[in-house]
């Protein structure tokens, strides 16, 4: 099982490219940043996690600006989002971000997608709650077609074009490994139409377990083959992660503090040292 850590890269913590460089070094497989574009000062929507909503949301770079420092300074290292949020962004502009990431990294994007929990902040963007999952979905559709073909176009509900060029494509084929986020009723039927790999959030494995089995089973009945799994937000525990590993579970990843360096390191070196006691391959 891999090992990456995650991080709110924000303009008062320690920089992205710092970060990635000192994971690389450490041996970490992947590095992680979340998305919100703006937080609405209304706060309306109660933040899924409890309580005041910790400013790291609304200070936050644009997850590909940040992955982009991060990939000028490392060679080895995977850059996910964790999550992209496609539902406030141009699918033709989202698809040349992430292609051109992915091309300038040499092919070490993961690209992990969901459809939000801030209803405000979605609304700010024109997208109707409602209706996101499936505006989600024709925008990742659209999205495929930007990255695998020549003259690419799409004609849905929400989303078209045209036949249009845009380059450059993605260096991995057919393009970088989606990854759906959430476990919601619905999930499953997302990743298995048209997502590669499943990325739910940390819970006691215990908790993942039967859901984990679950994907197995449908996917299997769905003729794909075993979809990679991603678990976000683990904590630094040496015996959750070797139920996780037991459990088939591709990948773990720690969410570290947003912080200065003096902050950050000493969470990065327990994390290290967890995944070296477990035995996770980083």
């Amino acid at each position: 099982m891999h090992v990456g850590v995650a991080m709110f890269a924000t303009h008062y913590a320690m920089r992205p490219d710092e970060l990635a460089r000192e994971l690389e070094q450490r041996g970490f497989e992947s590095f992680w940043v979340p998305e919100h574009t703006h937080i609405p000062a209304s706060r309306k929507s109660p933040w899924p996690g409890g309580g005041d909503l910790p400013k790291e949301y609304w200070h936050s770079y644009d997850p590909f600006i940040a992955l982009t420092a991060a990939a000028t300074v490392t060679t080895r290292i995977k850059l996910g989002t964790g999550i992209c949020l496609v539902i406030e962004r141009d699918p033709i502009v989202t698809a040349k971000e992430v292609a051109s990431l992915d091309h300038l990294s040499g092919g070490r994007v993961l690209f992990g997608i969901g459809g939000g929990w801030n209803l405000e902040e979605m609304g700010h963007h024109g997208t109707n709650p409602k209706t996101r999952w499936r505006l989600l979905r024709e925008r990742v559709l659209a999205m495929k077609e930007l990255w695998t073909k020549d003259e690419a176009e799409f004609h849905g509900e929400f989303v078209n074009f045209d036949r249009s060029w845009s380059y450059p494509k993605p260096v991995q084929k057919p393009h970088p490994p989606i990854l759906m986020g959430g476990d919601g009723a619905r999930t499953f039927d997302r990743v298995i139409e048209f997502c590669d790999g499943w990325l739910p959030l940390g819970r006691r494995p215990a908790d993942l377990m039967p859901r984990i089995a679950e994907l197995r089973q449908r996917a299997k009945a769905a003729g794909r083959s075993s979809i990679p799994i991603t678990v976000f937000g683990v904590r630094p525990d040496a015996r959750a992660l070797e139920t996780l590993a037991a459990a088939g579970v591709d990948r773990a990843v720690f969410l570290i503090p947003s912080g200065d360096r003096e902050t950050v390191l000493p969470h990065v070196d327990q994390c290290a040292a967890v995944g070296l006691e477990a035995g996770a391959g980083r």
